[in-house]
C-alpha cells in the first residue's frame, strides 16, 4: 500500500509529491495529461515563494524566468496608471515549469503516472481506494490537487459545484513589443486581460471574461467587439504575433469558497480554493499550500500511521489562517474590474502610492522557506 496518492500534477500536486517523497514517504502522483502541456494560467509567480523554491532546489533558474517589478493598470476607456509591484515576482511558462518540476519529482523518487485519469476516490475508514484506468490503488492518504473544477468534484458532491460559474478563461502566447519587467492588467466589459513576459521573447496573454460576452459570438468576434474597446488591448492584438494555432480555453472558473478537506481527502492548490486571477497570486498560493500541507503530513506521520482526524482539523484551520482573507480580498477586487465606472475608480486609487501598496499587499503573503 502506498503512503500517499496525489491526484493532479499541477504546481500543488508536484510540490507536494517532491516534499513528501524527500521526507521518506512512498508517493504516487497521477496526472491525466502528459508533460509538457499548456494550462490556462497567468504564468506570473509572486516572489513570496522564491526563498522556498531556492531553499529546496526548485527554483528554475536555468529556464531564465523574467523578473517583474512593475504593474500597469488600464480602465476600459484606456486610462492607465503604473506603480511598483512591492516584492515583485517572476514570469515563466507552465509548459516549461510543470515539466521541470515533474523531472524533479522523478529524481526525488516519486512514482509519476501520466495519462492516468482518476474516476473515483473512496475512503473505508481505514484507507483510500483510488480508481484510475479501471484499476484500484490503495493508499493511506490522498491529496486532491486536480485544479479549478473537475468531474471528481461532482463525484465527491462538493457544495460549490451546485452553482454554475459565469467565467471563462482564455490564454495565448505571443511575441510583442512590451517591457519585460512589467505585468499589465487591462479592463474590458465584464472582464480583464493580463500581459507579462514568461522569459525569452515570449509573453503570456490571458483573460477572464463573463460568458455573456461570448453569447452568439465566436471567441474572435468577442475579442473584436468587446476587448478591443480598450485601446491597449486592440493595440496588443494588432501589433503581436500569436504563437498558438488556437487559444487554450477553460470554462466555468469558480471563485466560490471550498473546503480544504473533503471526504477525508486533503485538498491543495486550486482544489482547496482559487484566488481571482487579477490578484496574480494563484501560482504562489498553490506552491504555498503544498508547502503547508506536506509539512503538516510529515509532522503527523508516526512510523507509517497517523491520526487522520487531528491532521484534517489542523490542516483546515491552518489553511484558513493562511488563505481565507486573501481569497476574500480577491473577491472584493473582482467587483472593481470589468465595469466602466469602477475600473476608472480603481485606476484613480492606484495613483495614490500608499493606497496602491496597500491594495497590492492585501492579496500577497510574506516570504517563507
Amino acid at each position: 500500500m502506498l503512503d500517499v496518492i496525489i491526484v493532479g500534477g499541477g504546481l500543488a500536486g508536484l510540490i507536494n509529491s517532491i516534499l513528501l517523497s524527500r521526507a521518506g514517504l512512498s508517493v504516487c502522483l497521477m496526472e491525466k495529461g502528459r508533460y509538457p502541456f499548456h494550462r490556462v494560467c497567468g504564468e506570473y509567480i509572486s516572489n513570496e515563494v522564491k526563498p522556498f523554491l531556492l531553499q529546496h532546489d526548485l527554483y528554475p533558474s536555468e529556464l531564465e524566468p523574467s523578473q517583474i517589478s512593475q504593474f500597469r493598470l488600464s480602465a476600459i476607456s484606456g486610462k492607465t496608471v503604473r506603480s511598483a509591484l512591492g516584492m515583485g515576482g517572476f514570469g515563466i511558462s507552465r509548459y516549461d515549469l510543470d515539466l521541470y518540476l515533474s523531472q524533479k519529482a522523478k529524481a526525488s523518487g516519486v512514482e509519476l503516472r501520466e495519462g492516468m485519469k482518476v474516476s473515483d476516490i473512496s475512503w473505508d475508514g481505514d484507507h483510500f481506494e483510488v480508481t484510475a484506468s479501471n484499476q484500484r490503488y490503495p493508499s493511506k492518504l490522498v491529496i486532491g490537487a486536480f485544479g479549478k473544477r473537475s468531474q471528481l468534484d461532482v463525484r465527491l458532491q462538493r457544495a460549490f459545484m451546485a452553482n454554475r460559474s459565469p467565467y471563462i478563461g482564455i490564454k495565448y502566447h505571443i511575441k510583442t513589443d512590451f517591457a519585460k519587467d512589467v505585468i499589465a492588467l487591462h479592463n474590458f466589459k465584464d472582464g480583464y486581460c493580463g500581459l507579462s513576459s514568461v522569459g525569452g521573447d515570449v509573453y503570456n496573454l490571458c483573460y477572464l471574461s463573463h460568458r455573456d460576452n461570448l453569447k452568439s459570438r465566436t471567441i474572435e468576434e468577442m475579442e473584436r467587439e468587446v476587448l478591443f474597446r480598450n485601446p491597449h488591448l486592440k493595440a496588443i492584438w494588432d501589433d503581436s504575433d500569436f504563437l498558438f494555432d488556437k487559444p487554450v480555453v477553460i470554462n466555468e472558473i469558480s471563485f466560490e469558497k471550498k473546503r480544504a478537506v473533503e471526504n477525508h481527502i486533503l485538498m491543495s492548490g486550486d482544489s482547496a480554493g482559487m484566488i481571482t486571477p487579477l490578484c496574480g497570486n494563484g501560482m504562489a498560493m498553490a506552491i504555498r499550500s503544498a508547502w503547508l500541507l506536506s509539512g503538516l503530513i510529515t509532522e503527523h506521520w508516526y512510523g507509517g500511521t497517523m491520526d487522520h482526524t487531528a491532521l484534517e482539523s489542523t490542516y483546515q484551520k491552518c489553511w484558513n489562517d493562511q488563505f481565507a482573507f486573501r481569497l476574500w480580498a480577491g473577491r472584493q477586487f473582482q467587483r472593481m474590474f470589468g465595469s466602466p465606472i469602477l475600473s476608472e475608480l480603481s485606476v484613480g486609487l492606484m495613483r495614490i502610492p500608499p493606497v496602491a501598496d496597500h491594495l497590492i499587499g492585501l492579496s500577497h503573503g510574506r516570504s517563507f522557506e
